[in-house]
């Protein structure tokens, strides 16, 4: 007999006979006549319902049953004779797989996110996260599905690398050395020609720079992985591992960039509304009570486009006293980016052209001489959703850009081949995978979206 998940059993006409289920028991009621167990598989939010007659073989186990113990169930689907769901399962067979310890700690009473952040191994068998992981499987989904339909070729880029994309320096370092006596040069500076690679090697900020190599052959590319930031940040939207999309595009200008951005969105949040409808209701329910009519709105509307000079106008000319003053040449915050989208403009906005000073060596430099072709996608409710830019193609002025970071060209010399050997304008983008999956839930704290989180003092499971 071959399994059937609780999902695809939901969708079933009723009635349905040798019908076999696996998964765990979130509750056991038990009645003079009959028993009531409802059974979650991980495929849907809601599990479904089984109801084991008194008479059957083995009550007695069933009536022992804890919270969290693995079963098997056969029995029959038939249209359901209570209230709160359309179909049941008639037992008639009850095997326990594995039996759930009595001080099991997902009881049927609630428990914090920050309990659940303790027993992260087990979280996912609770609505909240059982929901979380499955918007974040169909975004992942999606995101391949987007990308394929289009051309474009699924690049894996290194997660040990030798360059700081960035140049911002918060890395963590890859080493073989013995740190408690590493080999030492003959100025005493830790000589790491004797480690693995030769060189000094971190755990990669970004797959950017060798996705702009492989466009420079193979026109449309997109990486999906890990990233790490050594960065002792403990904020709810920030972490030390997380994951990346970035796709780069040969002969592609920052408009076409901002065209495959808000496509791309727009494909996103679309699949998860159609196809994980009920998690998303149960987070508008429970979790953000504006959340469908939120991204519904994102999805119908046309993404607003303005200069990073205009923001900084529109919002000083508000009026609205801000915690950090707006003001040409400093970052916007997320408090100006959200009013910005929420109250000024009411959809999501693509701001461009930012200062130089405060973007990356390899955007490309404007002709004012004082901005670059960065873009931001700014949504509501969240604020910054996307980063990218057109890339800078000309050689002489990106090695110029690199050593005004006080940086050296010749540690960028492949990336500057790119550039030798046949440069063409080129453009990209970045999105903050969990920054995602959260604007899609509702989550407030990455730490909630991501199956094991990595921040500052926490590596545990």
């Amino acid at each position: 007999m071959k399994r059937t998940r609780i999902a695809h059993a939901l969708t079933l006409p009723a009635p349905q006979s040798d019908l076999l289920l696996k998964g765990w028991v979130r509750t056991v009621r038990n009645g003079k006549n009959v028993s009531f167990i409802n059974l979650n598989d991980g495929s849907n939010m809601g599990g479904i319902q089984i109801v084991v007659p008194s008479d059957m073989d083995g009550i007695e186990e069933v009536r022992k049953l804890t919270t969290g113990s693995a079963v098997e169930i056969v029995g029959e689907l038939v249209e359901s004779q209570g209230k709160g769901q359309s179909v049941e399962v008639q037992a008639t067979k009850v095997t326990t797989v594995g039996r759930a310890a009595e001080e099991y700690p997902l009881q049927k009473k609630g428990a914090s996110f920050e309990f659940l952040r303790t027993i992260a191994h087990l979280r996912n068998r609770s609505n909240t996260f059982g929901a979380t992981f499955r918007v974040r499987s169909t975004l992942a989904q999606a995101t391949h599905a987007f990308f394929a339909n289009r051309g474009f070729v699924y690049l894996h880029t290194p997660i040990v690398t030798g360059s700081d994309t960035e140049g911002a320096g918060e890395m963590f370092r890859v080493t073989t050395l013995d740190m408690d006596n590493p080999p030492r040069t003959d100025k005493g500076e830790i000589d790491w020609d004797k480690d693995f690679f030769g060189k000094p090697a971190y755990l990669t900020v970004s797959g950017q720079l060798n996705a702009e190599a492989f466009a420079m052959g193979m026109s449309d590319v997109y990486t999906f992985g890990p990233t790490f930031r050594a960065e002792n940040s403990n904020t709810s939207r920030h972490a030390s591992e997380f994951w990346m999309i970035e796709p780069e595009m040969a002969f592609c200008d920052l408009s076409e960039n901002c065209d495959l951005a808000e496509d791309f969105v727009k494909h996103l949040l679309r699949t998860v509304l159609d196809d994980c409808t009920s998690d998303l209701e149960f987070f508008n329910q429970r979790i953000d009570k504006g959340l469908l009519e939120r991204l519904q709105h994102v999805v119908d509307s046309g993404f607003e486009r303005m200069t990073y000079a205009e923001a900084v106008k529109r919002l000083i000319d508000s009026g609205q006293k801000f915690e950090y003053p707006v003001e040409f040449g400093v970052n916007l915050q997320a408090e100006h980016e959200r009013y910005l989208t929420e109250t000024l403009v009411g959809r999501p906005t693509f701001v461009t052209d930012y200062p130089k000073s405060i973007k990356a060596f390899y955007m490309r430099r404007n002709d004012d001489g004082q901005t670059v072709g960065a873009v931001d996608l700014l949504v509501p409710g969240v604020g910054e959703l996307i980063g990218g830019s057109a890339r800078e193609e000309r050689l002489d002025v990106l090695e110029d850009a690199i050593r005004e970071l006080g940086l050296e060209p010749e540690d960028y010399g492949w990336y500057l081949d790119t550039r030798r050997y046949g440069t063409a304008p080129h453009a990209g983008f970045g999105l903050g995978f969990e920054r995602m999956v959260m604007y899609a839930t509702g989550m407030q704290n990455i730490r909630d979206v991501i199956p094991f989180p990595r921040t500052p003092r926490n590596c545990e499971f």
